[in-house]
């Protein structure tokens, strides 16, 4: 057994959100081999409530406050630094005398960052020599804000793209210190390569997994559409740029022609936090729900569940909890390329507006064809994406594993 400080830039519960749901098994992971020490951020106040739970888990944890109000503030600095913006916004001298003082009261034998903006309390003068520096990037960031800088005017455009070249720097800076780096998906993985060929040799895959015992359909589960409803279900939080920009785009460009066809068809936008933007969204055709307490009815009882993300990177978990639940899903053509599944199969690929309505109808058309897709989802989640499978790749990396990596 050994001690692991863990730096996770939000709290890793409740798992209500892609990162949360990685960070929280990757939490899991450790604390059942490993006495974990935890820095991490409370960005919603609503998760106060669930510290407690985490502490529990956690040989020691310190939990910083965190007001996105302030955050953006601070990061402005980094126009004077030349740092990338997300450094200064994740930026508290507390939690970075909280981290010393761990190192100074224990022996921590390895470090182990979820997202790469939390490696600064991870400085290498701090480190001991060979002492193990492991980095969940997941994706990479960088190029994610150089994919927004394509869809934004200036002078927005101007600094999502210089974020983008700010924090490549940066994470090539970091892979080069880091004893591995892991990414979400064998794409991600291969970019990361590309882009930073003097880490390449430490670069691997740490996919995501689903809770397929959690996520699983329920016969005595209740519907929560009305009678007659045809629901297209989209899960996601909705303070998330790429989810807002999915869900807005399919509303405009993709959901009138399928209505011409079925008028009962009924988009349903499932998550927290629905800005202004998507609340506008809600008609007769669109439905915007905020926060549920259990995703699983919507999931279950959707006709079809679409993923329709133009800006998101890598594994999409809202895409894998769909399959487990046994439902058809048509998802970007970028979702299914990065997972282990096939198009047709057990999943739908869309790429255009006309895409996503052929294959909507195509579903909607041939119930049995959508059955057989659903279930075909389900098997391929209950074969390739266990939660313990996938973390079990950063267990060679730690110290006091068998024929532990250097």
């Amino acid at each position: 057994m050994a001690n692991l400080l863990f730096l996770v830039h939000r709290l890793p519960y409740p798992p209500n959100k892609g990162d949360k749901v990685r960070s929280y098994h990757l939490l899991k992971h450790l604390v059942a081999r490993h006495r974990v020490f935890l820095g991490t951020f409370v960005d919603d106040s609503d998760d106060l409530r669930h510290l407690p739970t985490v502490r529990s888990l956690c040989a020691d944890m310190h939990a910083e406050p965190l007001d996105p109000r302030w955050a953006r503030l601070r990061s402005a600095s980094a126009f004077m630094s030349g740092e990338p913006l997300s450094l200064p916004y994740y930026r508290s001298e507390r939690l970075r005398q909280w981290v010393a003082g761990v190192r100074a009261r224990h022996a921590i034998d390895a470090t182990v960052v979820f997202s790469s903006v939390m490696a600064e309390y991870a400085a290498a003068s701090d480190l001991p020599q060979g002492h193990p520096l492991l980095v969940d990037f997941v994706d990479v960031d960088s190029e994610k804000w150089a994919q927004y800088a394509t869809q934004r005017r200036w002078p927005m455009s101007w600094v999502y793209a210089r974020e983008g070249r700010c924090l490549l720097a940066y994470e090539r800076a970091l892979a080069r210190r880091a004893t591995r780096s892991f990414f979400v998906a064998d794409k991600e993985s291969d970019l990361f390569r590309r882009l930073a060929p003097e880490a390449a040799p430490n670069v691997l895959t740490m996919g995501n997994g689903v809770d397929a015992d959690f996520f699983s359909p329920d016969p005595v589960r209740a519907n929560p559409f009305a009678p007659g409803d045809l629901p297209l279900v989209f899960t996601g939080a909705m303070d998330y740029w790429p989810n807002i920009d999915a869900v807005t785009w399919f509303a405009t460009e993709v959901l009138p022609g399928l209505r011409a066809r079925w008028p009962a068809l009924k988009f349903v936008v499932v998550g927290r936090s629905p800005p202004p933007s998507v609340q506008a969204l809600a008609s007769e055709a669109v439905q915007v729900t905020g926060t549920v307490p259990d995703v699983r009815p919507y999931l279950q009882h959707a006709q079809v569940v679409v993923a329709p993300m133009r800006l998101a990177r890598g594994v999409q978990n809202k895409v894998l909890e769909a399959m487990a639940m046994g439902r058809p899903v048509v998802a970007a053509a970028d979702c299914v390329a990065a997972i282990d599944a096939r198009s047709g199969h057990n999943i739908v690929a869309s790429s255009s507006a006309d895409d996503y309505q052929q294959a909507v109808s195509t579903l909607l058309e041939d119930p049995a064809r959508a059955s057989q897709i659903g279930a075909a989802g389900r098997d391929c989640v209950l074969q390739s994406y266990s939660w313990h499978a996938h973390m079990t790749r950063i267990d060679p990396y730690l110290p006091g594993a068998a024929g532990a990596a250097a």
